[in-house]
């Protein structure tokens, strides 16, 4: 990836550390949006460091855009103690009604003392995160019911906290997005490029595209294939990733003069087509392999 893709708003992600660490204590959980396309990738290691002992939802949002049976897999490995996964969709409404009851579920200990101490219908507070253009203030909209939180399809919307009540007995503190100061893995980084939540306009979007068709071409080439009209070369491994884009391009026909390929639209479409779960659901992330038992 570019190297500038690593230097995305610095000084709004240590504003963000600082905002979490000063008000994890005024909260009771954490609802975690992850990407359902790509939940490992979209998920900052730094968020689970920052609110370690805290109960959590992990909301796996955009599932509809994701293949089905591989979100049902990371909501069973994603769940765990004192850790509810749900698979939801911020447009669809799917899963949200889930949510408060999960939560009621996690904090029934809490729930319990409060009543215990006459301290009855006191509202839950959840810290919503995620990394930036997840969709944590479409979450929230959805919930509340309502315009309550600034939304674009963009990343970087949302600067500053946010406390939002809703009708479901809590209510919400919305969080800036929080990305990390720099990508271990690469595809990391590509993966989050490639469902937009670092800004277009700061990379190389025809190599993305090209990483998409090689992303595709290995996981889904009938998907693939069948978009695009390519029969059967993206399983062809004497074509490269480069020339299945120039060929993608090709059959959409988008030339410019001399016949050569419009390399710049063919990567927009090929872009947008995939975020819009054109191509099909498309989950870019893989479970981990599980680690060998120890002989003893």
């Amino acid at each position: 990836m570019p190297s500038q893709t690593i230097q995305w708003f610095p000084g709004h992600m240590a504003k963000t550390r600082r905002l979490i660490s000063e008000n994890l204590s005024n909260v009771d959980i954490i609802l975690e949006l992850l990407d359902a396309r790509i939940p490992l990738s979209s998920r900052n290691p730094e968020i689970s460091r920052l609110t370690a002992g805290k109960p959590r939802i992990v909301l796996l949002n955009k599932c509809s855009l994701a293949d089905e049976k591989k979100t049902e897999a990371f909501r069973t490995y994603l769940s765990g103690k004192d850790t509810v996964c749900i698979a939801i969709d911020c447009i669809t409404g799917q899963g949200l009604n889930k949510i408060a009851p999960a939560m009621k579920e996690l904090l029934h200990e809490k729930l319990a003392r409060w009543e215990a101490k006459g301290m009855v219908g006191r509202r839950f507070r959840a810290m919503v995160l995620g990394v930036p253009n997840v969709g944590k203030s479409s979450l929230i909209n959805k919930i509340a019911g309502g315009k309550r939180a600034k939304v674009e399809n963009r990343p970087g919307v949302t600067l500053n906290k946010q406390w939002i009540p809703t009708s479901l007995g809590f209510d919400l503190m919305d969080m800036p997005g929080i990305l990390w100061p720099k990508f271990e893995d690469a595809a990391v980084g590509e993966h989050l490029a490639l469902t937009g939540a670092i800004k277009d306009d700061i990379l190389d979007t025809e190599s993305l595209a090209v990483i998409l068709c090689d992303r595709l071409r290995k996981s889904y080439p009938e998907l693939l294939a069948t978009r695009y009209k390519l029969g059967d070369e993206p399983s062809d491994e004497s074509i490269s990733s480069v020339d299945l884009f120039m060929l993608i391009g090709k059959k959409r026909g988008f030339l410019i003069s001399g016949g050569e390929i419009n390399t710049e639209r063919t990567a927009a479409v090929l872009l947008e087509e995939f975020r819009a779960a054109k191509i099909g659901r498309i989950t870019l992330d893989s479970l981990p392999a599980p680690k060998p038992k120890e002989e003893g």
